[in-house]
């Protein structure tokens, strides 16, 4: 007999011997929902698709890209994603309506692995990222000649985050016949930056009737490549896209008095482009902040792009495999000549803005640190 039974059994088994499934009575739910439970749908089924907007909470989906069936849909995004972003350029999972009939909504389920992810901060002590694009693989960078007057700093600082991400950079210098070009690419001539260069009437076609080259060149430089556009207010990112794709973007003008452009573009937004490939607008921005940017892969991005040295170095090791501080040794020793001094000057500056500290420095403060420690006492006899 176990310690829970009385030692009537039969007598139990009895008297409960009248209930059964039946009898079982569950209290109404008051909220007339479903229970809630742990596990998840795995959305087998979903459909995939590319966003090529966002906009207020509603995402464009392009579905079936580049196949007969190729439709844009209107999707919002599911619960199930929690706090997990949605950016242009996503490659997502969609189930509902993916018809793109008028007045459809289908909803985001799965965000698929990004291959890169550009994002930028307020400034330089910000570490909250703002994401703006993501698998993208170039970056057009677009300046203005003048009108309004190019600033080498701001360009820097969109190189930094390209290379943080793993993005080529591409300068395209705009209204080259306001003011000559060449003064302000000679700022990066130490760099393997690819540069082209466009008037108001590059994109006009030829007398003959022929597309214009600069146009061709561009698209060449664009085909199978998603390519995010970034630039300062009124320097013509959205005559390019135009010009590029056909689209119909609204176009600014700079103000006459401050040299600031006009904000025309307040959305994201990817256009194929006829050649091939995808173009991505992105609004106009004043500054570009790097605060999630490590500071230490700002100086190592600059010597894996600088151009090598026609002397050999001492020690044979090339540039981009330098220590930090060696790189800081060796272009201030000439081996990128003035050029590169500028351009090292401005990314130290970064670093300083961010609050980094070189290998160098590091070392420097480590062996002070060591210097002003007490010596350990003799030991005693």
């Amino acid at each position: 007999m176990s310690w829970w039974s009385d030692g009537d059994d039969a007598a139990d088994d009895e008297a409960w011997g009248q209930y059964d499934e039946s009898s079982v009575r569950q209290r109404p739910n008051p909220k007339a929902n479903r229970p809630r439970t742990k596990q998840r749908p795995a959305y087998a089924n979903a459909e995939e698709g590319v966003v090529w907007t966002v906009d207020r909470g509603r995402y464009g989906v392009l579905m079936d890209a580049g196949t007969p069936d190729e439709r844009e849909i209107t999707t919002a995004r599911a619960r199930e994603l929690g706090k997990k972003s949605v950016v242009t350029g996503d490659r997502v999972g969609v189930v509902g309506d993916t018809s793109g009939a008028e007045g459809s909504l289908a909803r985001i389920v799965k965000v698929q692995e990004r291959t890169t992810l550009l994002r930028r901060s307020a400034d330089d002590s910000d570490a909250v990222e703002r994401v703006i694009v993501a698998n993208a693989d170039q970056m057009l960078i677009v300046v203005a000649a003048a009108d309004p007057e190019p600033r080498p700093r701001l360009v820097d600082r969109y190189m930094v985050a390209a290379f943080d991400a793993g993005v080529e950079p591409i300068l395209c210098i705009t209204k080259t016949d306001l003011a000559d070009p060449a003064p302000f690419a000679a700022h990066f001539s130490c760099l393997d930056l690819r540069i082209v260069t466009t008037t108001s009437t590059s994109f006009d076609p030829l007398p003959d009737g022929s597309p214009s080259p600069v146009l061709d060149e561009l698209r060449e430089l664009l085909d199978g490549h998603v390519t995010v556009t970034v630039g300062h207010s009124g320097v013509g990112k959205s005559t390019l896209v135009n010009a590029l794709t056909g689209s119909q973007r609204e176009v600014g003008v700079v103000n006459a008095v401050t040299g600031r452009g006009r904000h025309t573009s307040s959305s994201t937004v990817s256009f194929k482009v006829p050649s091939g490939g995808w173009i991505v607008d992105t609004p106009g921005v004043r500054s570009f902040g790097l605060g999630h940017v490590d500071p230490e892969n700002i100086l190592r991005s600059f010597a894996r792009h600088a151009h090598p040295s026609e002397k050999p170095s001492r020690d044979g090791i090339p540039l981009a495999e330098a220590h930090d501080w060696e790189i800081v040794d060796r272009v201030e020793a000439g081996e990128l000549g003035d050029v590169g001094r500028e351009r090292l000057a401005s990314l130290q500056t970064l670093l300083a803005s961010k609050g980094g500290v070189s290998g160098r420095e590091q070392a420097a403060r480590d062996e002070d640190a060591r210097s002003d420690e007490q010596p350990p006492p003799p030991p005693s006899r």
